[in-house]
């Protein structure tokens, strides 16, 4: 037996001593790591990591455009039926205030709460009754791709329906005041007070037609502001009700031209009638029926919004924030 070689392990134990990792020897053990700890080696790795996610969120993006979509419907016919609705002016008879092809945004809501027409507002109303007659035109013929986006467009408010018979004229008067045409200066007059109409159409006159009316409870008396161009209450005062809207015909009050661009603006009420005094009994405006803003009862009530409405607006609430939290995740 060789000397010296006592007391030394032999090569196979000393290399299964390292591969064994137990630590006897001169050579560490690798570091375990765990499962979700790996590092990234290399950039063409991060890169890769980046476009799954942004892929992931793109799939994520494509998956909520139809519920955007559906809850996009659901407000627009919500506030179509409750809160505004846009109009389409087809004629000249509000100019300078309101031009051929503007489209004004009507206030539904405030008259919930029990709001009337005003002197001065500018309102949108139903046809009493042949006030439309001369101005019908034939239906024109459009594609049926086109015809069908029409449809859709009016479903939800953005274009007005066709077979409505909707006007806009300005409030002259209301319920128990008088109005007449005209004083020594041709001016129009209510309660005996001249109305300096900065308003209307260059050139034209407050009235070509004399006329002098007392307006009935719950009733109001219109003109448009092209007074040469506008068949208003003066067209029909030879009527039972001398050519006044009743209250409950109005759809709602206009407040703002949104297009075009260049016409955006607030239709403010003017100080024409700041000054007007109350008719003498006091009562320029007696209580009637509010406005119809939506299909009435057999007794004339306003059938107010059904508790089965009201989850459409709770589930917008609730999906706008199911997708900020969303959002705040994969960020």
């Amino acid at each position: 037996m060789r000397m010296g070689s006592r007391g030394r392990p032999r090569s196979g134990a000393r290399s299964g001593t390292r591969r064994a990792g137990l630590g006897l020897g001169t050579t560490p053990a690798e570091p375990s790591r765990e499962p979700g700890q790996r590092r990234l080696a290399t950039r063409a790795e991060r890169r890769r990591v980046q476009q799954r996610i942004k892929r992931r969120r793109r799939r994520s993006a494509v998956r909520e455009i139809p519920i955007l979509i559906g809850v996009a419907l659901v407000i627009a016919l919500v506030l179509k039926t409750f809160l505004v609705q846009a109009f389409v002016i087809p004629s000249g008879s509000m100019e300078q205030t309101i031009k051929i092809g503007d489209r004004v945004l009507v206030d539904k809501f405030t008259p919930w709460f029990g709001s009337k027409p005003t002197r001065g507002d500018v309102v949108v109303f139903k046809d009493p009754g042949g006030w439309l007659e001369d101005e019908r035109k034939p239906p024109e013929e459009d594609p049926p791709v086109i015809k069908q986006g029409k449809e859709f467009l009016t479903f939800i408010g953005l274009l007005p329906s066709s077979d409505e018979q909707d006007l806009i004229k300005r409030v002259v008067a209301v319920g128990g005041d008088t109005v007449a045409c005209c004083d020594g200066n041709g001016r129009v007059t209510v309660n005996g007070t001249p109305l300096n109409e900065s308003y209307l159409y260059p050139g034209n006159a407050p009235s070509q037609r004399k006329f002098k009316v007392t307006v009935p409870a719950g009733r109001m008396f219109m003109m448009g502001d092209h007074r040469s161009n506008s068949a208003d209450s003066r067209v029909h005062l030879d009527e039972t009700y001398q050519g006044t809207v009743a209250d409950e015909s109005v759809v709602g009050r206009a407040v703002v031209i949104a297009w075009p661009f260049g016409h955006m603006r607030q239709l403010e009420e003017p100080g024409t009638y700041a000054s007007v005094r109350d008719a003498p009994s006091g009562a320029t405006q007696v209580s009637g029926a509010p406005h119809r803003l939506s299909p009435m009862d057999q007794q004339g009530m306003i059938q107010l919004p059904t508790p089965a409405e009201l989850p459409l607006v709770m589930g917008v609430v609730g999906l706008r924030r199911s997708w900020s939290r969303r959002q705040r995740r994969e960020e």
